[in-house]
C-alpha cells in the first residue's frame, strides 16, 4: 500500500461540512464516527469502517454510521473529546490515548508486562473489566467497547541498534501509555502523535525511534524507509486493544436491538480484527526483511528485565493512587492477571515451545 494513500487522508484539519447534525428521517437515524486512524489505515482504520457498515447493514438503515478518518472532522487525539462535547456520537480509538483523564482507562487498551489478546478479553468480559470501565467512563458521559486486538506488538523501530539499556537514555520515543512511563523510567524521552504524524518526526529526526503496532501497519507507514533496526517483541503492549465509545445517554435512547447491534458488532469486530492481524503481520514482516533489508533483533536482555522491573514500579504507582477508581482498577487487573496467566503460562506457552521444536513441515 502506497504509504501516501492514507497518510493525506490523516492530516489533521477540519471540514466544515462534515459538523451538520445528525440525520433523522422516518425514524432512521445517522450517527457520525470520528476515528484516530487513517483512512484506509490496514487493520485499524478498515476495521473501524467494516464496523461501521456491519452495524448500518445489520440495522436494516435504521442506524446508518458515517466514518470520519483522523482529522477530517477533529484532530486525531480528540476523538473522545468530539463525543463526550457532542461533536460526534462515536468514536474509535484506544483507551490510554486518553489517560490523562483518567489513568485507568490504560489498562483497557494494554499494560505493560501485562495480559495477552485472550487474557484481556477474559478479563473483560467474565470477570469484571467491563463494569469496571463502565464506572470510569460514567464519569465523562460515554459507553466503551472493545472494538479490535492487535496481539502482542513489536518492540519499534530505532535508527541506531541497542547494546544494553544504556543505549535508551535520551532516544526520542514514540511510544504511548503506560509504555511511554516504563521507557521514561529506562531513561528515553516519550512523546504520543497520531499515526499520520509519526514518519515526518522520523525522517526530520525529531525522533530517534517509534513504535506503533507492528508489521502490517508499520510497513504502510514507511518507517523502514528511516530506521532499519526492529525490536521485538513489545514488552509494554503484549495484546493491545481498540475501543469503540458512544453517547452513552444517546445509546440508551436506542431502542434494545440496536443497542445490541452495536454491542455484539463491537464484540465480533475484535475477533476480527485480531485475526486480521494475525494473518498479516507475518506476510508484513517478510516483505520487509526481504524487500527492504530490515534487521529484526531482540531487545537485549537487560532491557527487557529493567523493564519488567519498571512496568512493576507502574503498576504499583496506580495500585497506590489516592483515585479509589483507579485503585479498584488497578486492583481488578492485578488479580485476574494473577489467575488467568496460570493457563497461559502452565497451558498454552510450554505447548508453543514444544511446537517450536519439534515440529517440522
Amino acid at each position: 500500500m502506497d504509504r501516501r494513500s492514507f497518510i493525506r487522508t490523516g492530516a489533521l484539519g477540519v471540514s466544515g461540512a462534515a459538523l451538520a447534525a445528525p440525520a433523522i428521517a422516518q425514524g432512521n437515524i445517522t450517527w457520525r464516527m470520528v476515528t484516530t486512524w487513517p483512512k484506509n489505515f490496514p487493520g485499524l482504520g478498515v476495521g473501524a469502517q467494516r464496523l461501521a457498515d456491519r452495524i448500518t447493514a445489520a440495522s436494516g438503515g435504521r442506524l446508518t454510521v458515517q466514518v470520519y478518518s483522523a482529522g477530517e472532522l477533529v484532530p486525531p487525539l480528540q476523538s473522545l473529546d468530539a463525543v463526550i462535547d457532542g461533536t460526534a456520537e462515536m468514536s474509535h480509538g484506544a483507551a490510554y490515548y486518553w489517560q490523562n483523564k483518567s489513568p485507568a482507562l490504560s489498562f483497557f487498551t494494554g499494560v505493560p508486562y501485562g495480559m495477552t489478546t485472550p487474557e484481556l478479553t477474559a478479563w473483560v468480559r467474565f470477570m469484571g473489566g467491563q463494569e469496571i470501565w463502565d464506572e470510569i467512563y460514567d464519569q465523562f458521559g460515554v459507553q466503551g467497547f472493545l472494538s479490535g486486538n492487535t496481539g502482542t506488538q513489536t518492540g519499534g523501530w530505532f535508527r541506531n541498534e541497542l547494546k544494553s539499556v544504556e543505549d535508551v537514555k535520551g532516544v526520542r520515543f514514540r511510544t504511548p501509555g503506560l509504555g511511554g512511563r516504563v521507557w521514561e523510567k529506562l531513561g528515553a524521552t516519550v512523546t504520543n502523535m497520531a499515526a499520520g504524524e509519526i514518519f515526518q518526526a522520523l525522517q526530520s529526526g525529531t525522533l530517534d525511534a517509534a513504535e506503533f503496532v507492528g508489521p502490517y501497519n508499520d510497513l504502510a507507514l514507511g518507517f523502514h524507509q528511516v530506521a532499519k533496526n526492529y525490536y521485538v517483541p513489545s514488552f509494554v503492549e503484549s495484546g493491545l486493544a481498540t475501543e469503540l465509545v458512544v453517547d452513552k445517554k444517546k445509546y440508551q435512547e436506542l431502542p434494545d436491538d440496536l443497542q445490541a447491534i452495536i454491542r455484539d458488532v463491537s464484540q465480533a469486530e475484535y475477533d476480527q480484527v485480531s485475526a486480521d492481524f494475525i494473518a498479516n503481520d507475518p506476510r508484513a514482516l517478510k516483505t520487509l526483511v526481504e524487500d527492504h533489508g530490515v534487521m529484526v533483533r531482540d531487545f537485549p536482555e537487560d532491557i527487557m528485565e529493567a523493564g519488567a522491573k519498571a512496568s512493576i514500579e507502574v503498576v504499583e504507582e496506580l495500585r497506590n493512587s489516592d483515585d479509589p477508581l483507579v485503585k479498584k482498577t488497578t486492583e481488578s487487573f492485578i488479580e485476574a492477571l494473577n489467575l488467568v496467566r496460570t493457563r497461559t503460562e502452565r497451558i498454552d506457552s510450554p505447548y508453543v515451545r514444544a511446537r517450536e521444536k519439534y515440529l517440522k513441515y
